[in-house]
């Protein structure tokens, strides 16, 4: 059966880190990107419900820009869930792949971690919890080409202390450190239909889903930026 289309609305919790340039963050950006300035987004999340079930994930988004129009663009995605995978490439070019995830909750704290990359996400909260709302846009190449894909997630933040673990040469070592970010709890986020890009603050709805394989990195010219 295949994935369902998009838009999609989950639910569950999720730790969101800022952090600053240390070298590699991962993929490269597609070549009709260009980097930004500023922290890539480092999301480790547990969604109790989505349109394919309970799963987890683990995300690198990176600051780009599609001519002028800014976003982040994932470059590295990894879930537990074969059916979110499918998905997640059809309806929007993220390149996920399946690993072996374990999220764990120790009083306050959450951990996440990748372990056949040996990677770790440890969050510990202070302070109260606010409610919050984060409209995001990311940028990705599908097998059809680029898309626009719009997102909103909201819940009740808290401050945290995030620090991050990888394996001295994973290609994401580069992200290894302590960060600020959030713990969000009672997440609500729903990824929207992709669009094709039009113009800067306009879009067209692209089609529902692209055929496989949907990644969305492809045609590396090894542009980091101009």
């Amino acid at each position: 059966m295949p994935a369902p289309h998009a838009p999609w609305s989950l639910t569950g919790e999720c730790v969101l880190a800022w952090a600053r340039g240390r070298g590699p963050h991962g993929s490269e950006l597609p070549a009709d990107l260009r980097a930004l300035p500023g922290p890539c987004w480092v999301t480790a999340a547990r969604f109790e419900t989505s349109p394919v079930g309970p799963y987890l994930e683990f995300a690198v988004s990176e600051p780009a820009r599609l001519g002028a129009r800014p976003g982040m663009c994932v470059t590295t995605m990894v879930v537990d869930s074969p059916d979110s995978r499918v998905g997640g490439r059809m309806n929007w070019g993220f390149p996920k792949e399946l690993g072996k995830l374990v999220w764990e909750a120790s009083g306050d704290e959450r951990t996440l971690t990748w372990e056949e990359r040996g990677l770790r996400v440890r969050a510990v909260p202070g302070g109260p919890a606010v409610p919050v709302f984060l409209p995001m846009r990311a940028l990705q190449r599908r097998a059809d080409g680029m898309v626009v894909v719009p997102a909103r997630l909201r819940g009740r933040a808290r401050v945290s202390r995030i620090e991050i673990e990888t394996a001295e040469d994973d290609p994401l070592g580069g992200l290894a450190g302590p960060h600020r970010g959030l713990l969000v709890a009672g997440l609500k986020l729903v990824v929207d239909p992709a669009r094709r890009p039009h113009g800067f603050a306009a879009t067209l709805r692209a089609p529902l889903r692209a055929p496989e394989p949907a990644l969305s990195l492809g045609g590396h010219n090894g542009h980091r930026g101009d």
